[in-house]
Protein backbone atom coordinates (compact mmCIF):
# COMPACT_ATOMS: atom_id res chain seq x y z
CA UNK A 1 0.00 0.00 0.00
CA UNK A 2 1.42 2.88 -1.25
CA UNK A 3 1.07 7.13 0.14
CA UNK A 4 -0.22 8.19 -3.15
CA UNK A 5 -2.99 5.38 -2.88
CA UNK A 6 -4.38 6.14 0.07
CA UNK A 7 -4.22 10.12 -1.01
CA UNK A 8 -6.34 9.48 -4.07
CA UNK A 9 -8.68 7.52 -2.05
CA UNK A 10 -9.32 10.09 0.62
CA UNK A 11 -9.59 12.40 -2.52
CA UNK A 12 -12.26 10.26 -4.08
CA UNK A 13 -14.17 9.91 -0.30
CA UNK A 14 -14.17 13.70 0.49
CA UNK A 15 -15.42 14.67 -3.11
CA UNK A 16 -17.52 11.29 -3.62
CA UNK A 17 -16.67 11.77 -7.59
CA UNK A 18 -14.03 10.49 -9.24
CA UNK A 19 -14.06 13.68 -11.69
CA UNK A 20 -14.07 16.14 -8.97
CA UNK A 21 -11.11 13.80 -6.95
CA UNK A 22 -9.08 14.11 -10.64
CA UNK A 23 -9.35 18.50 -10.81
CA UNK A 24 -8.37 18.38 -6.92
CA UNK A 25 -4.99 15.72 -7.26
CA UNK A 26 -4.55 17.76 -10.84
CA UNK A 27 -4.21 14.50 -12.83
CA UNK A 28 -6.50 12.99 -15.15
CA UNK A 29 -9.46 10.91 -13.85
CA UNK A 30 -8.39 7.33 -15.95
CA UNK A 31 -5.29 7.94 -13.17
CA UNK A 32 -7.53 8.31 -10.10
CA UNK A 33 -9.98 5.17 -11.19
CA UNK A 34 -6.65 2.78 -12.08
CA UNK A 35 -5.58 3.93 -8.49
CA UNK A 36 -8.34 3.12 -6.74
CA UNK A 37 -8.53 -0.15 -8.39
CA UNK A 38 -5.16 -1.59 -7.76
CA UNK A 39 -5.81 -0.29 -3.97
CA UNK A 40 -8.86 -1.94 -3.64
CA UNK A 41 -7.45 -5.61 -5.24
CA UNK A 42 -4.65 -5.14 -2.81
CA UNK A 43 -6.96 -4.97 0.15
CA UNK A 44 -9.58 -7.52 -1.37
CA UNK A 45 -12.73 -5.21 -1.14
CA UNK A 46 -14.66 -2.55 -3.08
CA UNK A 47 -14.17 1.04 -1.33
CA UNK A 48 -16.46 3.12 -3.87
CA UNK A 49 -20.12 2.02 -4.86
CA UNK A 50 -20.09 3.62 -8.69
CA UNK A 51 -23.89 4.24 -9.87
CA UNK A 52 -24.91 6.89 -12.73
CA UNK A 53 -25.79 9.51 -10.18
CA UNK A 54 -22.65 9.49 -8.31
CA UNK A 55 -20.20 7.54 -5.94
CA UNK A 56 -21.02 6.49 -2.61
CA UNK A 57 -18.27 4.49 0.24
CA UNK A 58 -18.74 0.78 0.74
CA UNK A 59 -18.68 -0.56 4.83
CA UNK A 60 -14.81 -1.52 3.47
CA UNK A 61 -14.47 2.49 2.61
CA UNK A 62 -15.76 4.04 5.67
CA UNK A 63 -13.60 1.63 7.44
CA UNK A 64 -10.84 2.47 5.50
CA UNK A 65 -11.45 6.53 5.95
CA UNK A 66 -9.73 7.52 9.20
CA UNK A 67 -7.07 5.33 9.42
CA UNK A 68 -5.98 6.68 5.54
CA UNK A 69 -6.29 9.84 7.36
CA UNK A 70 -4.41 8.66 10.43
CA UNK A 71 -1.74 7.46 8.16
CA UNK A 72 -1.23 10.23 5.76
CA UNK A 73 -1.05 12.74 9.06
CA UNK A 74 1.65 10.72 9.85
CA UNK A 75 3.75 10.87 7.00
CA UNK A 76 3.13 14.61 7.17
CA UNK A 77 4.35 14.98 10.63
CA UNK A 78 7.69 13.11 9.66
CA UNK A 79 8.06 15.16 7.14
CA UNK A 80 7.15 18.30 9.21
CA UNK A 81 9.68 17.54 11.72
CA UNK A 82 12.60 16.63 9.11
CA UNK A 83 11.63 19.79 7.41
CA UNK A 84 12.17 21.71 10.92
CA UNK A 85 15.87 20.54 11.34
CA UNK A 86 16.08 22.92 8.30
CA UNK A 87 14.32 26.10 9.72
CA UNK A 88 11.98 25.16 6.76
CA UNK A 89 8.09 25.14 7.15
CA UNK A 90 6.62 23.54 4.05
CA UNK A 91 3.00 21.81 3.08
CA UNK A 92 0.03 22.99 2.61
CA UNK A 93 -3.10 24.17 5.20
CA UNK A 94 -6.59 24.25 4.35
CA UNK A 95 -8.86 26.64 5.74
CA UNK A 96 -12.73 26.40 5.78
CA UNK A 97 -14.55 30.35 6.40
CA UNK A 98 -17.86 31.81 6.13
CA UNK A 99 -19.32 34.03 3.96
CA UNK A 100 -19.33 37.89 4.98
CA UNK A 101 -16.69 38.26 7.32
CA UNK A 102 -14.85 41.34 8.23
CA UNK A 103 -14.30 40.95 11.82
CA UNK A 104 -10.35 39.65 11.19
CA UNK A 105 -8.52 40.53 8.12
CA UNK A 106 -7.98 37.25 6.88
CA UNK A 107 -6.94 37.93 2.96
CA UNK A 108 -4.08 40.08 5.15
CA UNK A 109 -2.58 37.18 7.51
CA UNK A 110 -2.80 34.82 4.41
CA UNK A 111 -0.95 37.42 2.38
CA UNK A 112 1.83 37.52 5.66
CA UNK A 113 1.87 33.90 6.12
CA UNK A 114 2.58 33.84 2.28
CA UNK A 115 5.51 36.42 2.82
CA UNK A 116 7.26 34.02 5.88
CA UNK A 117 6.65 31.13 4.43
CA UNK A 118 6.28 31.38 0.69
CA UNK A 119 6.64 27.46 0.49
CA UNK A 120 3.11 26.80 2.09
CA UNK A 121 0.39 26.25 0.17
CA UNK A 122 -3.11 27.47 1.62
CA UNK A 123 -6.04 26.29 0.15
CA UNK A 124 -9.67 28.32 1.30
CA UNK A 125 -12.78 27.00 1.20
CA UNK A 126 -15.83 28.88 1.59
CA UNK A 127 -18.84 27.30 3.90
CA UNK A 128 -21.40 24.93 1.58
CA UNK A 129 -23.22 24.47 5.12
CA UNK A 130 -22.79 26.81 7.58
CA UNK A 131 -20.68 26.41 10.77
CA UNK A 132 -22.09 23.02 11.20
CA UNK A 133 -20.44 21.97 7.79
CA UNK A 134 -17.38 23.62 8.76
CA UNK A 135 -17.23 21.61 12.02
CA UNK A 136 -17.87 18.67 10.58
CA UNK A 137 -15.02 18.82 7.90
CA UNK A 138 -13.04 19.79 10.68
CA UNK A 139 -13.56 16.29 12.46
CA UNK A 140 -13.83 13.99 9.28
CA UNK A 141 -10.02 16.18 8.62
CA UNK A 142 -11.34 17.76 5.66
CA UNK A 143 -10.44 21.18 6.81
CA UNK A 144 -7.08 21.90 9.29
CA UNK A 145 -8.68 25.36 10.12
CA UNK A 146 -11.94 26.51 10.24
CA UNK A 147 -13.32 29.81 11.05
CA UNK A 148 -17.18 29.31 12.33
CA UNK A 149 -19.57 29.96 14.91
CA UNK A 150 -20.67 28.63 18.17
CA UNK A 151 -23.54 29.48 20.25
CA UNK A 152 -22.50 28.07 23.50
CA UNK A 153 -19.05 26.27 24.50
CA UNK A 154 -17.43 24.76 21.80
CA UNK A 155 -17.70 21.25 21.19
CA UNK A 156 -14.63 19.02 23.36
CA UNK A 157 -13.60 17.16 20.35
CA UNK A 158 -12.45 20.88 18.61
CA UNK A 159 -9.87 23.00 19.82
CA UNK A 160 -11.33 26.68 19.81
CA UNK A 161 -10.23 29.88 20.23
CA UNK A 162 -12.75 33.01 20.72
CA UNK A 163 -12.25 35.90 17.49
CA UNK A 164 -14.85 38.05 17.93
CA UNK A 165 -18.26 38.62 19.81
CA UNK A 166 -20.37 40.80 18.19
CA UNK A 167 -24.03 42.10 18.92
CA UNK A 168 -26.74 41.55 16.11
CA UNK A 169 -29.09 44.21 15.43
CA UNK A 170 -32.37 43.82 14.36
CA UNK A 171 -32.66 45.64 10.64
CA UNK A 172 -35.99 46.50 9.63
CA UNK A 173 -36.28 48.83 6.46
CA UNK A 174 -36.99 52.59 7.22
CA UNK A 175 -40.76 53.27 7.29
CA UNK A 176 -41.42 49.90 9.36
CA UNK A 177 -43.85 50.26 12.54
CA UNK A 178 -40.67 49.31 14.59
CA UNK A 179 -38.50 51.85 12.64
CA UNK A 180 -38.68 54.59 14.82
CA UNK A 181 -38.45 52.46 18.11
CA UNK A 182 -34.65 52.19 19.98
CA UNK A 183 -35.59 48.65 21.29
CA UNK A 184 -38.28 46.75 21.65
CA UNK A 185 -38.72 43.12 22.96
CA UNK A 186 -38.29 39.51 21.05
CA UNK A 187 -42.26 39.59 21.58
CA UNK A 188 -42.44 42.01 19.30
CA UNK A 189 -41.29 40.05 16.55
CA UNK A 190 -43.73 37.48 16.26
CA UNK A 191 -45.32 37.13 12.91
CA UNK A 192 -42.95 38.78 11.06
CA UNK A 193 -41.42 37.64 8.00
CA UNK A 194 -37.54 37.26 8.36
CA UNK A 195 -34.68 37.26 5.87
CA UNK A 196 -31.74 34.85 7.13
CA UNK A 197 -29.19 31.96 6.78
CA UNK A 198 -30.30 28.64 6.05
CA UNK A 199 -30.26 26.23 9.22
CA UNK A 200 -26.66 25.38 10.39
CA UNK A 201 -25.31 28.92 9.61
CA UNK A 202 -23.89 30.61 12.44
CA UNK A 203 -26.27 33.53 12.43
CA UNK A 204 -29.33 31.49 12.39
CA UNK A 205 -27.96 29.43 14.92
CA UNK A 206 -27.69 32.27 17.31
CA UNK A 207 -31.29 33.33 16.33
CA UNK A 208 -33.23 30.62 16.47
CA UNK A 209 -31.53 29.94 20.03
CA UNK A 210 -32.84 33.24 21.18
CA UNK A 211 -36.47 32.95 19.70
CA UNK A 212 -36.85 29.13 21.35
CA UNK A 213 -35.65 30.81 24.49
CA UNK A 214 -38.55 33.32 24.39
CA UNK A 215 -41.06 31.10 23.31
CA UNK A 216 -41.53 33.04 20.21
CA UNK A 217 -42.26 31.82 17.11
CA UNK A 218 -40.84 33.27 13.83
CA UNK A 219 -41.03 32.59 9.70
CA UNK A 220 -37.69 32.69 8.03
CA UNK A 221 -39.55 33.74 4.60
CA UNK A 222 -36.43 34.13 3.09
CA UNK A 223 -32.94 31.93 3.09
CA UNK A 224 -29.42 33.65 2.17
CA UNK A 225 -26.11 31.96 2.11
CA UNK A 226 -24.04 35.15 2.29
CA UNK A 227 -25.80 37.65 4.65
CA UNK A 228 -24.51 40.60 2.79
CA UNK A 229 -27.44 40.09 0.13
CA UNK A 230 -29.45 40.37 3.05
CA UNK A 231 -29.94 43.83 3.42
CA UNK A 232 -31.67 44.18 0.06
CA UNK A 233 -34.09 42.09 0.46
CA UNK A 234 -34.78 43.86 3.94
CA UNK A 235 -34.45 47.56 2.13
CA UNK A 236 -37.19 46.47 -0.35
CA UNK A 237 -39.98 44.62 2.49
CA UNK A 238 -39.32 41.21 1.93
CA UNK A 239 -39.11 40.96 5.79
CA UNK A 240 -36.77 41.78 8.77
CA UNK A 241 -33.17 40.20 9.50
CA UNK A 242 -30.39 40.25 12.52
CA UNK A 243 -26.90 41.50 11.23
CA UNK A 244 -24.27 42.31 12.75
CA UNK A 245 -22.27 46.18 12.47
CA UNK A 246 -19.48 44.37 10.62
CA UNK A 247 -21.89 43.05 7.94
CA UNK A 248 -23.61 46.72 7.84
CA UNK A 249 -20.41 48.67 7.58
CA UNK A 250 -19.14 47.42 4.54
CA UNK A 251 -22.59 47.07 2.45
CA UNK A 252 -25.03 49.99 1.55
CA UNK A 253 -27.03 50.23 4.47
CA UNK A 254 -29.64 53.53 3.31
CA UNK A 255 -32.98 52.90 3.27
CA UNK A 256 -32.46 50.57 6.63
CA UNK A 257 -32.68 51.43 10.78
CA UNK A 258 -31.34 49.02 13.15
CA UNK A 259 -33.32 48.50 16.30
CA UNK A 260 -31.73 46.55 19.58
CA UNK A 261 -33.33 44.08 20.99
CA UNK A 262 -33.87 44.17 25.04
CA UNK A 263 -34.56 41.10 26.22
CA UNK A 264 -32.50 38.68 25.10
CA UNK A 265 -28.19 37.79 24.45
CA UNK A 266 -27.94 37.82 20.95
CA UNK A 267 -24.36 37.62 20.24
CA UNK A 268 -22.52 36.25 17.41
CA UNK A 269 -19.37 34.65 18.61
CA UNK A 270 -16.97 33.81 16.05
CA UNK A 271 -13.85 30.91 16.85
CA UNK A 272 -10.89 29.75 14.97
CA UNK A 273 -11.26 25.59 15.49
CA UNK A 274 -8.75 22.71 14.94
CA UNK A 275 -9.39 19.17 16.07
CA UNK A 276 -8.65 18.05 19.04
CA UNK A 277 -7.82 14.55 17.80
CA UNK A 278 -5.01 15.70 15.15
CA UNK A 279 -2.31 17.85 16.21
CA UNK A 280 -1.80 20.67 13.20
CA UNK A 281 0.99 20.48 10.94
CA UNK A 282 3.91 22.76 10.63
CA UNK A 283 2.24 25.13 8.03
CA UNK A 284 -1.27 24.94 10.13
CA UNK A 285 0.50 26.00 13.45
CA UNK A 286 1.93 28.77 11.54
CA UNK A 287 -1.10 30.70 10.54
CA UNK A 288 -2.50 30.12 13.80
CA UNK A 289 0.69 31.78 15.34
CA UNK A 290 -0.13 34.33 13.29
CA UNK A 291 -3.44 34.61 13.96
CA UNK A 292 -2.98 34.44 17.16
CA UNK A 293 -0.51 37.78 17.14
CA UNK A 294 -3.31 39.65 15.61
CA UNK A 295 -5.80 38.73 18.20
CA UNK A 296 -3.24 39.43 21.15
CA UNK A 297 -2.26 43.13 19.11
CA UNK A 298 -5.96 44.17 19.31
Amino acid sequence: MELRQLEYFLAVADNLSFTRAARQLNVVQSGVSATIKALERELGAELFVRHPTGTALTPAGQELRPHARATLDAARAAKDAVNATRGAVRGAVTVGTLTSITVIDLPALLAELHRRHPEVLVQLRAASAGSAGLARQLRDGDLDIAFLVFTGAPPTDLRARLVAAVPLLLVVPAGHPLASRGEVPLSALAGLPFVDSPPGYGTRAVVDKAFAAAGVERTVTIEVADLGTAAGYIRNGLGVGFLSWSILDGIDDSGLVTVRIADQDLTWRLYVATSAARPPSAAARALLALIEDELRSR
